[in-house]
C-alpha cells in the first residue's frame, strides 16, 4: 500500500461539516468522490478533525491509502488532479507521501483554530461568510484579561455544547488563547491539545460578551470551575470559525508542537 497525506482548505458555508452525512453533504464526501475518479480502489479518507456545519478550514489534514499496483503519480500531480474534480470551495493545498504508520487523527498532537469577528457598526460585505458581525464596540482590554484565564489544563465543560453521548473526560489543555486587532477585524487564536464539541465557539461567544460588559473578565476562573454550560456565554456562530492548522511531532522529539 502507498499512503498519502493531504492538507485541505474549504469554505464550509454549503457543507454539513467535514464528515460524510446521512443527509446533506460533508466535505469528506467530495474528497472521496474525487479520489474515486483517480483510483479504482475508491480509497477512504481519514481526517485529523471533524468540523461542524458551516465551519471552515485552512489546514485540515487527512490521509488515504491505495494499493501499490494502482496508478502512480507524484504528490504535486495528485493535488492538481484532485482539484480538477473538486468544487471550487474545496481545495487540496498540498499532497505528500506519508510513512506507512502515519495516521492523520491519532498522530496529531494539537490544533489551532482562529475565529474572526468584524467589530464595526457596518458589516464588511466581503467578510460576511468568514466573519461574525458584532456591531457594538467591544472592550478589548477586558477581553484580553478574560482570555488569559483559558491557557492551561482545565475542565472545559462550561464552554462545550452537550452531545448525545458521555465523554470520558472534559479536561483539555490550551496553550494559547489571545486576540489580535487589525482595524475592525478581530482574530481570536486558540491552540490546544484537543477540543470539545463547540468549545471554541463557546469560548469566543463568552469573550465577546465580556467585551459587551455582560461578564467581568475575572468571572472566567469561576465559570471554569462551575462546569455548567448554562452559566456561561453564547455559542458564537459557526461561520466565523476556521480550523487553521494541525500540529504533529517533528521526528518524535518535539514536546510541544510549533
Amino acid at each position: 500500500m502507498r499512503k498519502f497525506k493531504l492538507r485541505i482548505a474549504y469554505d464550509g458555508t454549503h457543507y454539513e461539516g467535514w464528515q460524510i452525512q446521512k443527509t446533506g453533504t460533508g466535505v469528506q464526501q467530495k474528497i472521496e468522490e474525487a479520489l474515486a475518479r483517480l483510483f479504482p480502489s475508491r480509497p477512504r479518507v481519514h481526517s485529523s478533525s471533524r468540523t461542524d456545519t458551516g465551519v471552515h478550514a485552512m489546514g485540515m489534514i487527512a490521509h488515504f491509502e491505495v494499493p501499490s499496483n494502482e496508478r502512480s503519480m507524484s504528490p504535486l500531480k495528485l493535488a492538481h488532479a484532485l482539484n480538477a474534480w473538486l468544487p471550487e470551495d474545496v481545495r487540496v493545498v498540498q499532497a505528500a507521501g506519508a510513512a506507512s504508520g502515519f495516521h492523520a487523527r491519532f498522530d496529531a498532537t494539537g490544533k489551532q483554530y482562529r475565529y474572526f469577528v468584524w467589530n464595526h457598526r457596518v458589516m464588511n460585505p466581503l467578510l460576511r461568510k468568514p466573519a461574525w458581525h458584532v456591531p457594538r464596540q467591544l472592550d478589548l482590554p477586558a477581553i484580553r484579561r478574560a482570555a488569559a484565564y483559558f491557557p492551561g489544563t482545565h475542565d472545559f465543560q462550561s464552554f462545550a455544547a452537550h452531545q448525545n453521548y458521555e465523554k470520558q473526560s472534559h479536561v483539555r489543555t490550551l496553550w494559547r488563547c489571545d486576540l489580535r486587532k487589525s482595524g475592525p477585524l478581530l482574530t481570536f487564536t486558540i491552540e490546544g491539545d484537543g477540543f470539545l464539541y463547540k468549545m471554541c465557539r463557546g469560548i469566543v461567544g463568552t469573550l465577546v460578551q465580556v467585551g459587551q460588559g455582560k461578564f467581568s473578565p475575572d468571572a472566567i476562573a469561576g465559570l471554569l470551575t462551575e462546569k455548567d454550560r448554562r452559566l456561561t456565554g453564547m455559542t458564537a456562530p459557526a461561520h466565523g470559525l476556521v480550523l487553521w492548522k494541525v500540529f504533529y511531532r517533528k521526528k518524535q522529539n518535539a514536546s510541544r508542537p510549533g
